[in-house]
């Protein structure tokens, strides 16, 4: 029987140490992953599931307002996605170039994401710690808002692109949408827009500038809640359950789950100071058609 809280395949997984065994024999070279699988049982699942933490603190009334479990990997998918996004001589992770406009941009034929938000929403801070475990890839992250200014294009191995752009809001590039509009209307091999969105502050009214752009493009997105650390639970229930009612009653394009993170990188590297992220790359590694596995659950 799982263990109480826990979703069926993780209670199964923590049953059967020697199922955790395999996982990392099988995908030793994520020494990340490993420490996380060494982690006790609670703290694992705030790491890896932070949606499934934050539910544990909702009232009964509440808990069918989550979207838990639409994207639902197992421990070993997880660990199969970290190894996309582990750099080794093989496997090449590394800044390609910028653009300040689409017939600028490297015409690649892999698949692309890209990741979207308000200025100061923690951009790019989100995506060196996505790429945490290729420790030589330079990603600029400054204090200041609106540091972004261009469109800036990551080659993950032989997977696929990610694209870093430009904030908006406060101190935006004066051509923020004509660059960003045109981007997500005109390339065809992007797979899915990732709208970040601050947690503290919920959706604001420049928000409504990337989720229009991708429901008039028809264009699917997911939303990444950042700064999950810098309030107190009771707020941030409140904000991601008005978060959650957004995307259900307003959105078309939106995925239903939401996809809380946090990240510190003023600690020294470790899988452990990040919380969400190792979902964020599974989900990343499937819809770009890397992982191949049967994740998602659609009622």
């Amino acid at each position: 029987m799982a263990a109480p809280g826990l979703r069926p395949g993780l209670g199964r997984l923590f049953e059967m140490p020697a199922a955790l065994g395999r996982v990392r024999r099988a995908y030793g070279t994520s020494q990340a992953f490993a420490e996380v699988l060494r982690l006790p049982k609670k703290q694992l699942t705030k790491l890896v599931f932070p949606l499934q933490e934050l539910e544990r603190h909702l009232v009964p009334d509440s808990k069918h307002e989550f979207h838990l479990k639409i994207f639902d990997p197992s421990l070993e998918d997880i660990a199969r996605a970290e190894s996309i996004f582990t750099a080794t001589a093989q496997n090449r992770i590394e800044y390609l170039s910028s653009a300040e406009r689409l017939d600028h941009a490297p015409a690649l034929p892999r698949p692309e994401v890209c990741f979207i938000g308000r200025s100061n929403v923690g951009k790019s801070s989100l995506i060196k710690a996505l790429f945490s475990l290729a420790p030589d890839v330079e990603v600029r992250v400054s204090k200041k808002p609106g540091h972004t200014k261009k469109m800036n294009f990551f080659k993950v191995g032989k997977y696929f692109t990610l694209v870093d752009m430009p904030g908006y809001g406060y101190r935006a590039p004066e051509d923020f949408v004509d660059m960003v509009e045109t981007y997500l209307k005109e390339r065809k091999n992007l797979m899915r827009t990732f709208l970040l969105v601050d947690s503290v502050v919920g959706i604001q009214k420049t928000d409504n500038i990337a989720v229009e752009m991708c429901e008039e493009f028809a264009l699917p997105y997911v939303m990444v809640l950042t700064k999950i650390d810098k309030s107190s639970k009771g707020h941030l229930l409140k904000q991601v359950l008005q978060i959650q009612k957004f995307v259900d009653t307003k959105t078309q394009g939106c995925f239903p789950q939401l996809f809380p993170v946090r990240f510190l990188l003023d600690l020294p590297c470790s899988a452990v100071t990040y919380s969400g992220i190792h979902l964020l790359r599974c989900f990343i590694a499937d819809i770009t058609g890397n992982l191949k596995t049967h994740c998602f659950q659609f009622s």
